[in-house]
């Protein structure tokens, strides 16, 4: 009967401590506006610099176009050091001031499309299309918000 009280008892701390350990979002810690879009990918073994080479080419030019035109606010690329350590050895990273910037809009695609050509959009598609197969795997697709305790 001792132990069972225990038990019953420690049971009720327990629930009630994790009830109050809940935060509160914007009275504990702030969300941000910005979104960041991260694409985790698996470049296949000695295809690292070759990837990098076309993706220059195709994912970097078109944001940094997107930059100039304040459609985006920055863009990254990581790559691990270890490029066998796991399910992805490459992060492509792109920061949206908000969820404005992620829905579509035809006249910043337009801006965007002016810029951008119809060759280098021709170009650029055919080298998704035909290398990058070959190259990697698109392991993961992720919207993320930074979070900043209080």
């Amino acid at each position: 009967m001792k132990y069972a009280k225990t038990v019953i008892f420690s049971s009720i701390l327990l629930f009630s401590v994790a009830a109050f350990a809940d935060l509160d979002p914007w009275e504990d810690y702030d969300i941000s506006d910005a979104v960041w879009s991260i694409s985790t990918i698996k470049v296949d073994s000695n295809m690292g610099d070759a990837y990098l080479e076309g993706i220059r080419d195709t994912w970097v030019k078109g944001n940094e176009i997107s930059k100039k035109l304040g459609h985006i606010e920055d863009y990254a690329i990581y790559r691990s050091e270890l490029p066998e350590s796991g399910d992805f050895n490459l992060l492509l990273v792109v920061k949206f001031a908000d969820n404005s910037f992620l829905a579509p809009n035809k006249a910043r695609y337009d801006e965007f499309m002016a810029e951008w050509g119809k060759e280098n959009a021709d170009a650029a598609t055919e080298q998704a299309q035909k290398d990058y197969p070959g190259m990697r795997t698109i392991t993961g697709e992720y919207r993320l918000r930074e979070i900043t305790l209080k």
